[in-house]
């Protein structure tokens, strides 16, 4: 019997992380044959916000994400936790891997800027953060230096191979949203079926896990 593609199947979960902390859920479907509902972001980290509904629209995801933290301190906890929550649902929605694309990359331009991304969900995670752009910067009250944070948590739990590159401006809003939507359209393209994979992993290994 033939496997269906996995754009032929629902690749969702619905994980979450309460701690002290924070309290986190985030509900996720992957790109398939239908448009994905309306993404539903609600955290008390407005500009991360913003970029969360950014992923989700440009990566084609079903992405509903309600998030409390300790923000009376600072914001690094809830962003972090955002990303390993997020990098979880990932990992759970993409089961075994099987059939996909499994690499993505894009280049994405914003005015003067311009970021690429390349990602491979081969299931060892890696991050590689070269936005020096950014670094020690703000964009209102949100501190730059957490973007990396939430993807180097993202990484690890999806367990994914993340490389994000500066190749110019220095605008830092421009910046981390092209790093974001760069990520999305990447992802978009890594997690889809490969028509010509006929549902194997895409693995010498024989598997992805």
């Amino acid at each position: 019997m033939s496997q269906l593609s996995p754009a032929a199947l629902v690749r969702k979960a619905l994980v979450e992380r309460v701690t002290q902390e924070t309290q986190i859920s985030v509900q996720l479907t992957l790109p398939g044959d239908v448009p994905p509902p309306r993404p539903r972001i609600d955290t008390p980290v407005p500009f991360l916000s913003h970029m969360l509904d950014a992923l989700a629209r440009h990566g084609a995801l079903g992405l509903e994400v309600q998030a409390r933290g300790d923000t009376a301190i600072d914001d690094h906890h809830t962003v972090e936790d955002i990303g390993l929550v997020l990098g979880s649902a990932i990992d759970q929605a993409l089961g075994p891997r099987a059939g996909i694309v499994r690499f993505g990359h894009f280049s994405l331009c914003m005015d003067e800027t311009l970021v690429d991304c390349a990602l491979d969900l081969g299931g060892r995670p890696y991050l590689v953060f070269d936005l020096p752009a950014i670094a020690g910067r703000r964009v209102g009250s949100f501190d730059c230096d957490l973007v990396r944070e939430f993807f180097q948590a993202l990484v690890v739990q999806a367990r994914m191979n993340l490389h994000l590159h500066l190749r110019a401006g220095g605008n830092a809003h421009h910046v981390i949203e092209a790093a974001f939507k760069g990520f999305a359209r990447a992802l978009r393209a890594a997690c889809a079926a490969d028509p010509l994979m006929g549902g194997a992993v895409p693995s010498t290994k024989g598997n992805l896990v």
